[in-house]
Protein backbone atom coordinates (compact mmCIF):
# COMPACT_ATOMS: atom_id res chain seq x y z
CA UNK A 1 0.00 0.00 0.00
CA UNK A 2 1.45 3.33 -0.97
CA UNK A 3 1.10 6.50 1.08
CA UNK A 4 -2.28 8.24 0.67
CA UNK A 5 -3.93 5.13 -0.81
CA UNK A 6 -7.23 4.65 0.99
CA UNK A 7 -7.30 1.61 3.26
CA UNK A 8 -10.41 -0.44 3.88
CA UNK A 9 -10.07 -0.48 7.65
CA UNK A 10 -7.91 0.93 10.42
CA UNK A 11 -8.24 -0.45 13.95
CA UNK A 12 -6.56 1.64 16.66
CA UNK A 13 -5.84 -0.06 19.97
CA UNK A 14 -4.17 0.53 23.31
CA UNK A 15 -1.97 -2.51 22.69
CA UNK A 16 -1.12 -4.87 19.84
CA UNK A 17 0.39 -8.26 20.66
CA UNK A 18 1.43 -9.58 17.24
CA UNK A 19 3.00 -12.92 18.41
CA UNK A 20 5.73 -12.26 15.84
CA UNK A 21 8.22 -10.90 16.84
CA UNK A 22 8.00 -13.03 19.97
CA UNK A 23 7.52 -11.12 23.19
CA UNK A 24 6.74 -7.78 21.54
CA UNK A 25 3.84 -5.55 22.52
CA UNK A 26 3.14 -2.34 20.62
CA UNK A 27 1.42 0.46 22.51
CA UNK A 28 -0.94 2.96 20.88
CA UNK A 29 -0.60 1.37 17.47
CA UNK A 30 -3.06 0.54 14.72
CA UNK A 31 -3.55 -2.27 12.23
CA UNK A 32 -4.17 -1.11 8.65
CA UNK A 33 -6.17 -3.50 6.43
CA UNK A 34 -6.75 -3.47 2.67
CA UNK A 35 -8.17 -6.28 0.57
CA UNK A 36 -8.52 -8.47 3.64
CA UNK A 37 -4.79 -8.33 4.41
CA UNK A 38 -2.70 -6.40 6.87
CA UNK A 39 -0.69 -3.73 5.08
CA UNK A 40 0.84 -2.04 8.11
CA UNK A 41 1.10 -1.97 11.88
CA UNK A 42 1.89 1.62 12.67
CA UNK A 43 1.87 4.10 15.56
CA UNK A 44 -1.44 5.88 15.87
CA UNK A 45 0.47 9.14 15.61
CA UNK A 46 1.44 8.21 12.03
CA UNK A 47 -2.06 7.35 10.78
CA UNK A 48 -2.23 10.43 8.59
CA UNK A 49 -0.29 8.34 6.07
CA UNK A 50 -3.16 5.82 5.96
CA UNK A 51 -6.54 7.39 5.21
CA UNK A 52 -9.25 4.75 5.56
CA UNK A 53 -12.88 4.13 4.70
CA UNK A 54 -13.49 2.91 8.26
CA UNK A 55 -11.62 3.72 11.45
CA UNK A 56 -12.35 1.88 14.68
CA UNK A 57 -11.01 3.08 18.01
CA UNK A 58 -10.48 0.50 20.75
CA UNK A 59 -8.82 2.56 23.51
CA UNK A 60 -8.85 -0.08 26.30
CA UNK A 61 -8.23 -3.07 24.10
CA UNK A 62 -5.55 -5.39 22.78
CA UNK A 63 -5.42 -6.80 19.26
CA UNK A 64 -4.06 -10.33 18.91
CA UNK A 65 -3.99 -12.83 16.04
CA UNK A 66 -7.21 -14.79 15.74
CA UNK A 67 -7.03 -17.98 17.78
CA UNK A 68 -6.62 -21.34 16.06
CA UNK A 69 -8.51 -24.36 17.36
CA UNK A 70 -6.30 -27.00 15.77
CA UNK A 71 -8.53 -29.96 16.63
CA UNK A 72 -12.22 -30.26 17.31
CA UNK A 73 -15.34 -32.18 16.39
CA UNK A 74 -17.50 -29.12 15.91
CA UNK A 75 -20.96 -30.69 15.66
CA UNK A 76 -20.45 -32.48 18.97
CA UNK A 77 -21.55 -29.26 20.68
CA UNK A 78 -24.97 -30.95 20.60
CA UNK A 79 -23.52 -33.59 22.95
CA UNK A 80 -22.17 -30.90 25.29
CA UNK A 81 -22.03 -32.04 28.91
CA UNK A 82 -22.96 -35.66 28.28
CA UNK A 83 -21.11 -38.63 29.66
CA UNK A 84 -19.09 -37.27 32.55
CA UNK A 85 -17.43 -39.89 34.72
CA UNK A 86 -16.21 -42.13 31.90
CA UNK A 87 -12.68 -42.81 30.71
CA UNK A 88 -12.05 -42.30 27.02
CA UNK A 89 -12.51 -45.94 25.96
CA UNK A 90 -15.77 -46.49 27.86
CA UNK A 91 -17.04 -43.03 26.86
CA UNK A 92 -16.63 -43.85 23.17
CA UNK A 93 -17.89 -47.41 23.17
CA UNK A 94 -20.72 -47.20 25.70
CA UNK A 95 -22.06 -43.73 25.01
CA UNK A 96 -20.76 -41.66 22.09
CA UNK A 97 -20.71 -44.25 19.31
CA UNK A 98 -24.21 -45.57 20.14
CA UNK A 99 -25.59 -42.01 20.31
CA UNK A 100 -23.92 -41.08 17.03
CA UNK A 101 -25.44 -44.10 15.29
CA UNK A 102 -28.92 -42.98 16.39
CA UNK A 103 -28.69 -39.21 15.96
CA UNK A 104 -25.96 -37.97 13.66
CA UNK A 105 -27.19 -36.97 10.22
CA UNK A 106 -26.68 -33.96 7.97
CA UNK A 107 -29.09 -31.82 10.00
CA UNK A 108 -27.30 -32.68 13.25
CA UNK A 109 -23.98 -31.70 11.66
CA UNK A 110 -25.36 -28.42 10.29
CA UNK A 111 -26.87 -27.24 13.57
CA UNK A 112 -24.05 -28.51 15.77
CA UNK A 113 -21.39 -26.97 13.58
CA UNK A 114 -23.11 -23.59 13.47
CA UNK A 115 -23.43 -23.67 17.26
CA UNK A 116 -19.71 -24.45 17.54
CA UNK A 117 -18.73 -21.69 15.15
CA UNK A 118 -20.85 -19.17 17.06
CA UNK A 119 -19.13 -20.12 20.30
CA UNK A 120 -15.67 -20.09 18.77
CA UNK A 121 -16.08 -16.72 17.07
CA UNK A 122 -17.36 -15.12 20.27
CA UNK A 123 -14.24 -16.51 21.97
CA UNK A 124 -11.82 -15.05 19.43
CA UNK A 125 -11.28 -18.16 17.29
CA UNK A 126 -10.84 -17.38 13.59
CA UNK A 127 -9.76 -20.84 12.37
CA UNK A 128 -10.61 -24.39 13.34
CA UNK A 129 -9.64 -27.87 12.18
CA UNK A 130 -12.50 -30.34 12.22
CA UNK A 131 -12.78 -34.12 12.21
CA UNK A 132 -16.30 -35.53 12.03
CA UNK A 133 -19.01 -37.01 9.85
CA UNK A 134 -20.60 -35.28 6.82
CA UNK A 135 -17.63 -32.99 6.15
CA UNK A 136 -19.40 -31.45 3.17
CA UNK A 137 -22.03 -30.02 5.53
CA UNK A 138 -19.35 -28.74 7.92
CA UNK A 139 -17.62 -27.01 5.02
CA UNK A 140 -20.87 -25.40 3.84
CA UNK A 141 -21.66 -24.03 7.30
CA UNK A 142 -18.11 -22.78 7.81
CA UNK A 143 -18.09 -21.04 4.44
CA UNK A 144 -21.44 -19.40 5.16
CA UNK A 145 -20.24 -18.12 8.54
CA UNK A 146 -17.04 -16.59 7.14
CA UNK A 147 -14.68 -18.42 9.51
CA UNK A 148 -11.45 -20.06 8.34
CA UNK A 149 -11.54 -23.87 8.53
CA UNK A 150 -9.56 -26.99 7.76
CA UNK A 151 -12.11 -29.72 7.09
CA UNK A 152 -11.10 -33.29 7.87
CA UNK A 153 -11.83 -35.72 5.04
CA UNK A 154 -12.77 -38.98 6.78
CA UNK A 155 -10.70 -42.05 6.02
CA UNK A 156 -12.88 -44.78 7.49
CA UNK A 157 -13.65 -48.42 6.84
CA UNK A 158 -16.92 -48.51 8.78
CA UNK A 159 -20.21 -47.56 7.05
CA UNK A 160 -21.94 -44.34 8.08
CA UNK A 161 -24.65 -42.11 6.66
CA UNK A 162 -22.02 -40.41 4.47
CA UNK A 163 -20.29 -43.42 2.88
CA UNK A 164 -20.46 -47.18 3.00
CA UNK A 165 -16.82 -48.17 2.69
CA UNK A 166 -13.27 -46.95 2.19
CA UNK A 167 -13.52 -46.50 -1.57
CA UNK A 168 -16.62 -44.32 -1.25
CA UNK A 169 -15.09 -42.29 1.59
CA UNK A 170 -12.02 -41.54 -0.50
CA UNK A 171 -14.03 -40.78 -3.63
CA UNK A 172 -16.32 -38.34 -1.84
CA UNK A 173 -13.43 -36.82 0.12
CA UNK A 174 -11.42 -36.10 -3.00
CA UNK A 175 -14.48 -34.53 -4.64
CA UNK A 176 -14.90 -32.28 -1.61
CA UNK A 177 -11.22 -31.36 -1.66
CA UNK A 178 -11.48 -30.35 -5.31
CA UNK A 179 -14.61 -28.30 -4.63
CA UNK A 180 -12.79 -26.06 -2.15
CA UNK A 181 -9.32 -26.13 -3.67
CA UNK A 182 -9.36 -22.44 -4.61
CA UNK A 183 -11.36 -21.20 -1.62
CA UNK A 184 -9.27 -18.77 0.45
CA UNK A 185 -10.95 -19.76 3.72
CA UNK A 186 -11.71 -23.49 3.44
CA UNK A 187 -8.87 -26.00 3.39
CA UNK A 188 -8.92 -29.77 3.82
CA UNK A 189 -6.85 -32.56 5.31
CA UNK A 190 -7.25 -36.30 5.64
CA UNK A 191 -8.72 -37.36 8.97
CA UNK A 192 -8.16 -40.80 10.50
CA UNK A 193 -9.92 -41.54 13.77
CA UNK A 194 -7.12 -43.68 15.21
CA UNK A 195 -4.74 -46.50 14.33
CA UNK A 196 -7.00 -48.83 16.33
CA UNK A 197 -9.86 -48.42 13.83
CA UNK A 198 -7.68 -48.52 10.71
CA UNK A 199 -6.11 -51.45 8.88
CA UNK A 200 -2.48 -51.38 7.74
CA UNK A 201 -3.59 -51.54 4.11
CA UNK A 202 -5.70 -48.40 4.59
CA UNK A 203 -2.80 -46.56 6.22
CA UNK A 204 -0.54 -47.46 3.29
CA UNK A 205 -3.13 -46.31 0.77
CA UNK A 206 -3.55 -43.07 2.68
CA UNK A 207 0.19 -42.45 2.66
CA UNK A 208 0.24 -42.63 -1.14
CA UNK A 209 -2.63 -40.14 -1.43
CA UNK A 210 -1.20 -37.77 1.17
CA UNK A 211 2.18 -37.76 -0.55
CA UNK A 212 0.67 -37.20 -3.98
CA UNK A 213 -1.53 -34.33 -2.80
CA UNK A 214 0.81 -33.01 -0.09
CA UNK A 215 -2.13 -33.15 2.26
CA UNK A 216 -2.00 -33.11 6.05
CA UNK A 217 -3.10 -36.24 7.92
CA UNK A 218 -4.86 -35.67 11.26
CA UNK A 219 -5.11 -38.62 13.63
CA UNK A 220 -5.80 -39.31 17.31
CA UNK A 221 -2.57 -40.85 18.57
CA UNK A 222 -1.44 -42.25 21.92
CA UNK A 223 -4.47 -40.79 23.68
CA UNK A 224 -5.64 -43.67 25.85
CA UNK A 225 -3.54 -45.33 28.58
CA UNK A 226 -4.50 -48.70 27.07
CA UNK A 227 -3.80 -47.81 23.43
CA UNK A 228 -0.19 -48.93 23.13
CA UNK A 229 -0.77 -52.30 24.81
CA UNK A 230 -3.95 -52.91 22.81
CA UNK A 231 -2.25 -52.19 19.50
CA UNK A 232 0.74 -54.33 20.41
CA UNK A 233 -1.54 -57.28 21.21
CA UNK A 234 -3.44 -56.93 17.94
CA UNK A 235 -0.63 -56.08 15.55
CA UNK A 236 2.61 -56.94 17.31
CA UNK A 237 3.66 -53.28 17.39
CA UNK A 238 2.48 -49.99 18.83
CA UNK A 239 0.38 -47.29 17.14
CA UNK A 240 3.30 -45.03 16.27
CA UNK A 241 5.23 -47.97 14.83
CA UNK A 242 2.26 -48.81 12.63
CA UNK A 243 2.16 -45.24 11.30
CA UNK A 244 5.92 -45.33 10.73
CA UNK A 245 5.64 -48.59 8.79
CA UNK A 246 3.02 -46.98 6.57
CA UNK A 247 5.27 -43.96 5.96
CA UNK A 248 2.88 -41.53 7.65
CA UNK A 249 5.23 -40.14 10.29
CA UNK A 250 6.50 -37.04 8.52
CA UNK A 251 5.96 -33.30 8.33
CA UNK A 252 2.38 -33.81 7.09
CA UNK A 253 1.33 -35.58 10.29
CA UNK A 254 -0.97 -33.77 12.72
CA UNK A 255 -0.84 -35.99 15.80
CA UNK A 256 -3.66 -35.20 18.22
CA UNK A 257 -3.29 -35.76 21.98
CA UNK A 258 -0.07 -37.85 22.33
CA UNK A 259 -0.80 -37.96 26.06
CA UNK A 260 1.00 -41.28 26.45
CA UNK A 261 4.01 -40.49 24.22
CA UNK A 262 7.30 -41.50 25.81
CA UNK A 263 10.68 -39.86 25.34
CA UNK A 264 11.68 -42.07 22.42
CA UNK A 265 8.38 -41.48 20.61
CA UNK A 266 8.65 -37.72 21.17
CA UNK A 267 12.12 -37.83 19.61
CA UNK A 268 10.89 -39.73 16.57
CA UNK A 269 7.96 -37.38 16.04
CA UNK A 270 10.28 -34.39 16.33
CA UNK A 271 12.81 -35.83 13.91
CA UNK A 272 10.00 -36.39 11.39
CA UNK A 273 8.80 -32.78 11.67
CA UNK A 274 5.29 -33.72 12.82
CA UNK A 275 3.04 -31.34 14.74
CA UNK A 276 1.23 -32.14 17.99
CA UNK A 277 -2.20 -30.86 19.00
CA UNK A 278 -2.52 -30.64 22.78
CA UNK A 279 -6.10 -30.88 24.15
CA UNK A 280 -5.57 -30.57 27.91
CA UNK A 281 -9.17 -30.12 29.15
CA UNK A 282 -10.50 -33.11 27.20
CA UNK A 283 -7.58 -35.26 28.29
CA UNK A 284 -8.22 -34.41 31.94
CA UNK A 285 -11.99 -34.88 31.77
CA UNK A 286 -11.64 -38.35 30.20
CA UNK A 287 -8.81 -39.29 32.62
CA UNK A 288 -6.43 -39.87 29.71
CA UNK A 289 -3.55 -38.14 31.50
CA UNK A 290 -1.37 -35.10 30.97
CA UNK A 291 0.64 -34.83 27.77
CA UNK A 292 4.38 -34.21 28.30
CA UNK A 293 4.21 -30.87 26.50
CA UNK A 294 7.33 -29.24 28.03
CA UNK A 295 9.35 -32.25 26.88
CA UNK A 296 7.81 -31.97 23.42
CA UNK A 297 8.68 -28.29 23.20
CA UNK A 298 12.22 -28.95 24.45
CA UNK A 299 12.54 -31.58 21.71
CA UNK A 300 11.65 -28.99 19.07
CA UNK A 301 8.13 -30.15 18.28
CA UNK A 302 5.54 -27.66 17.12
CA UNK A 303 2.74 -27.94 19.71
CA UNK A 304 -0.64 -26.38 18.89
CA UNK A 305 -3.82 -26.32 20.94
CA UNK A 306 -7.21 -27.88 20.40
CA UNK A 307 -10.37 -28.14 22.42
CA UNK A 308 -11.41 -31.55 21.12
CA UNK A 309 -15.19 -31.83 20.88
CA UNK A 310 -17.53 -30.20 23.37
CA UNK A 311 -18.77 -33.65 24.41
CA UNK A 312 -15.43 -34.32 26.12
CA UNK A 313 -14.74 -30.75 27.18
CA UNK A 314 -18.03 -28.83 27.45
CA UNK A 315 -16.32 -25.76 25.97
CA UNK A 316 -14.57 -24.61 22.81
CA UNK A 317 -12.48 -22.06 24.71
CA UNK A 318 -9.01 -21.89 23.15
CA UNK A 319 -7.77 -19.21 25.56
CA UNK A 320 -8.90 -21.48 28.38
CA UNK A 321 -6.90 -24.34 26.86
CA UNK A 322 -3.86 -22.07 26.64
CA UNK A 323 -4.14 -21.12 30.29
CA UNK A 324 -4.64 -24.74 31.33
CA UNK A 325 -1.66 -25.86 29.24
CA UNK A 326 0.58 -23.32 30.98
CA UNK A 327 -0.65 -24.20 34.46
CA UNK A 328 -0.27 -27.94 33.87
CA UNK A 329 3.25 -27.47 32.56
CA UNK A 330 4.20 -25.49 35.67
CA UNK A 331 2.63 -28.01 38.02
CA UNK A 332 4.15 -31.09 36.37
CA UNK A 333 7.67 -29.73 35.91
CA UNK A 334 7.95 -27.48 38.96
CA UNK A 335 9.08 -24.72 36.60
CA UNK A 336 6.70 -21.74 36.66
CA UNK A 337 7.97 -20.59 33.25
CA UNK A 338 7.84 -23.98 31.52
CA UNK A 339 5.18 -22.42 29.30
CA UNK A 340 5.06 -18.65 29.71
CA UNK A 341 1.92 -16.65 28.84
CA UNK A 342 3.60 -15.49 25.63
CA UNK A 343 4.42 -19.10 24.71
CA UNK A 344 0.86 -20.19 25.48
CA UNK A 345 -0.55 -17.46 23.24
CA UNK A 346 1.79 -18.57 20.46
CA UNK A 347 0.53 -22.14 20.89
CA UNK A 348 -3.02 -20.79 20.51
CA UNK A 349 -2.24 -18.83 17.35
CA UNK A 350 0.93 -19.21 15.29
CA UNK A 351 1.68 -22.80 16.33
CA UNK A 352 -1.83 -23.77 15.25
CA UNK A 353 -1.30 -22.06 11.91
CA UNK A 354 2.01 -23.92 11.51
CA UNK A 355 0.31 -27.22 12.28
CA UNK A 356 -2.30 -26.54 9.59
CA UNK A 357 0.29 -25.42 7.04
CA UNK A 358 -0.98 -21.82 6.84
CA UNK A 359 1.56 -19.93 8.96
CA UNK A 360 2.74 -17.94 5.96
CA UNK A 361 -0.67 -16.26 5.70
CA UNK A 362 -2.15 -16.22 9.21
CA UNK A 363 -1.37 -16.93 12.87
CA UNK A 364 0.36 -13.63 13.65
CA UNK A 365 -0.22 -9.97 12.94
CA UNK A 366 2.23 -8.98 10.25
CA UNK A 367 2.19 -7.07 7.00
CA UNK A 368 1.03 -9.27 4.12
CA UNK A 369 -0.89 -11.74 6.26
CA UNK A 370 -4.65 -12.12 6.30
CA UNK A 371 -6.33 -9.78 8.77
CA UNK A 372 -7.49 -12.56 11.10
CA UNK A 373 -7.74 -10.57 14.32
CA UNK A 374 -9.31 -10.84 17.76
CA UNK A 375 -9.84 -7.77 19.94
CA UNK A 376 -10.12 -8.06 23.73
CA UNK A 377 -11.04 -5.37 26.24
CA UNK A 378 -8.50 -5.21 29.07
CA UNK A 379 -10.34 -2.95 31.49
CA UNK A 380 -12.67 -3.32 34.44
CA UNK A 381 -12.56 -5.40 37.61
CA UNK A 382 -11.34 -8.56 35.86
CA UNK A 383 -8.41 -6.91 34.08
CA UNK A 384 -7.27 -3.68 35.77
CA UNK A 385 -4.47 -2.84 36.21
CA UNK A 386 -2.73 -4.20 33.12
CA UNK A 387 0.88 -4.69 34.19
CA UNK A 388 1.71 -7.40 31.64
CA UNK A 389 -0.46 -7.70 28.54
CA UNK A 390 0.10 -11.42 27.89
CA UNK A 391 -0.52 -12.25 31.56
CA UNK A 392 -3.71 -10.20 31.53
CA UNK A 393 -5.04 -11.91 28.40
CA UNK A 394 -4.28 -15.42 29.59
CA UNK A 395 -4.82 -15.37 33.32
CA UNK A 396 -7.27 -12.52 33.95
CA UNK A 397 -9.47 -11.51 31.02
CA UNK A 398 -9.98 -14.73 29.04
CA UNK A 399 -12.45 -15.22 26.23
CA UNK A 400 -15.19 -13.18 27.90
CA UNK A 401 -13.13 -10.08 27.08
CA UNK A 402 -13.44 -10.60 23.31
CA UNK A 403 -15.32 -7.72 21.71
CA UNK A 404 -14.49 -7.91 18.00
CA UNK A 405 -13.31 -10.53 15.52
CA UNK A 406 -12.28 -10.18 11.88
CA UNK A 407 -11.46 -12.95 9.40
CA UNK A 408 -9.69 -11.78 6.25
CA UNK A 409 -10.69 -8.27 7.28
CA UNK A 410 -14.41 -9.05 7.44
CA UNK A 411 -16.14 -8.27 10.77
CA UNK A 412 -17.72 -11.44 12.17
CA UNK A 413 -18.09 -10.16 15.75
CA UNK A 414 -18.63 -6.47 16.54
CA UNK A 415 -19.13 -5.20 20.08
CA UNK A 416 -19.72 -8.76 21.22
CA UNK A 417 -22.40 -9.53 18.62
CA UNK A 418 -22.21 -12.02 15.78
CA UNK A 419 -22.81 -10.50 12.37
CA UNK A 420 -23.78 -13.60 10.36
CA UNK A 421 -25.41 -15.98 12.83
CA UNK A 422 -28.89 -15.66 14.31
CA UNK A 423 -28.19 -16.84 17.85
CA UNK A 424 -31.86 -16.84 18.87
CA UNK A 425 -32.93 -19.24 16.13
CA UNK A 426 -29.76 -21.29 16.61
CA UNK A 427 -30.42 -21.64 20.32
CA UNK A 428 -33.95 -22.90 19.68
CA UNK A 429 -32.66 -25.59 17.32
CA UNK A 430 -29.94 -26.60 19.78
CA UNK A 431 -32.44 -27.04 22.58
CA UNK A 432 -34.63 -29.24 20.40
CA UNK A 433 -31.58 -31.41 19.71
CA UNK A 434 -30.91 -31.51 23.43
CA UNK A 435 -34.31 -33.08 24.00
CA UNK A 436 -33.56 -35.73 21.40
CA UNK A 437 -30.12 -36.45 22.86
CA UNK A 438 -31.54 -36.94 26.35
CA UNK A 439 -34.23 -39.26 25.01
CA UNK A 440 -31.66 -41.33 23.13
CA UNK A 441 -29.43 -41.56 26.20
CA UNK A 442 -32.39 -42.69 28.31
CA UNK A 443 -33.20 -45.34 25.71
CA UNK A 444 -29.63 -46.62 25.80
CA UNK A 445 -29.71 -46.78 29.59
CA UNK A 446 -32.90 -48.82 29.46
CA UNK A 447 -31.49 -51.50 27.17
Amino acid sequence: MTSRTTADLVVKARWILPVEPAGRVFENHAVVVTGGRIVAITPCAALSEYPAREVMDRPDHVLIPGLVNAHTHAAMTLFRGIGGGHNVDDWLRQLIWPLESRLVDADFIADGTELAIAEMLLGGVTCFADMYFHPDVTAQVAARSGIRACIGLPVLEQPTGWAQGLDEYLERSLELRDRYRSDPLIDTCFAVHSPSLTQDSTLSRLRTLADQLQSLVMIHLLESPSERARETRRHGRGPLERLESAGLVNDLLLAVHCVQADTAEIGRLSLAGASIVHCPASNLKLASGIAPVPEMIDAGLNVALGTDGAASNDSLDVLGEARLAALLAAGVTGRPNAITPAMALEMATLAGARALGIAETTGSLASGKWADIACLKLAGPRADPVLDVAESILNAAGRSAVTDVWVAGRPLVTDGRLSRIDVTALGERARRWGTRVLAARASLAGQ
